[in-house]
């Protein structure tokens, strides 16, 4: 038994779904992606998680003029960006800047409004690179919508990881908390947000609370989750909500990032980057963006 494994003593999570990207896309310029909810009409089974998009891994050639998403407004929710290779620029109309690099996050929460911009970072593009990344929705609460914009740049430095006894693997913990080990991120909604890397032929038992929505998402490799059938390179395994144990075992070296949350029941009204609870609100964002009352890029 591995001394990072969670003993079982509760009911296990059994696997709802496995699901393949449902849509391919771009994003700007910068950021080719493959959606795997909501395009998989996934709604309730990942609440509070509202979008997941997967970037690359995707190589870009040199240029003086990086690609990415110009100014654009969001309501509603929490952006979260993980980059796996390549750097990212972000800038917003609430003053903040940061660039974020392999293993680091950018935690946004757009809460009443904001306007923002998403690049490949200068030097990056004029080099050229690969790019690979995780851009994750999290819903906020109706009672939360409205609070004050917020943003946090997380360094892969300021992320407890933790080895997986055995040679088993790392485990990075960005929100939430594993083994004692708290993350850094704050978030708004009871949250679980790890970065997992477990080595072929080898397993590890997490501990989710029982009703909240957990989702695993491979990003490279061959894995499989209570032992049922396998999961491959960009696919999503949704768990049932009942039960707390989840096994995870790596039939190939594998990268995966595994969330976990309270489920938000609350209506969902949206229209692209504004997530309310009803049509009314939405059309207030819209008029708000337009009136100019989540800023401006200068």
């Amino acid at each position: 038994m591995n001394r990072h494994a969670t003993i079982a003593t509760a009911a296990t999570k059994d696997v709802l779904g496995i699901y393949q990207p449902g849509s391919t896309h771009m994003v700007g310029d910068g950021f080719p992606v493959r959606n795997l909810f909501p395009s998989n009409d996934l709604d309730r089974e990942v609440s509070p998680f509202l979008m997941l998009d997967y970037a690359g891994p995707q190589y870009f050639s040199a240029t003086d003029h990086p690609r990415g998403v110009g100014e654009h407004p969001h309501r509603g929710f929490e952006t979260v960006t993980i980059v796996y290779q390549g750097v990212v620029a972000h800038r917003d109309s609430a003053g903040n800047a940061g660039v974020i690099g392999p293993g680091d996050v950018q935690w946004m929460t757009a809460a009443s409004g904001i306007v923002h911009e998403e690049f490949h970072e200068k030097e990056f593009a004029k080099k050229g690179g690969t790019l690979h990344a995780i851009q994750l929705w999290v819903n906020l609460p109706k009672a939360s919508k409205m609070s004050a914009p917020g943003y946090q740049t997380i360094l892969n430095a300021d992320i407890p990881a933790i080895d997986l006894d055995g040679g088993a693997g790392r485990l990075r913990v960005i929100a939430g908390s594993f083994l004692g080990n708290k993350g850094p991120a704050h978030a708004f909604t009871p949250i679980q947000l790890y970065d997992l890397q477990l080595k072929a032929g080898h397993r590890v038992q997490l501990n989710m609370p029982s009703r909240h929505n957990t989702l695993i998402f491979l990003l490279q490799g061959r894995a499989s989750v209570n032992g049922l059938r396998e999961a491959g390179e960009a696919e999503l395994i949704v768990c049932k909500r009942d039960g707390s144990q989840i096994t995870v075992e790596a039939q190939e070296d594998s990268q995966l990032l595994v969330m976990s949350g309270e489920p938000i029941e609350e209506p969902i009204a949206r229209c692209g980057p504004f997530v309310m609870n009803t049509r009314e609100e939405l059309i207030q964002a819209v008029h708000d963006y337009q009136a100019g009352k989540m800023g401006h890029l200068s």
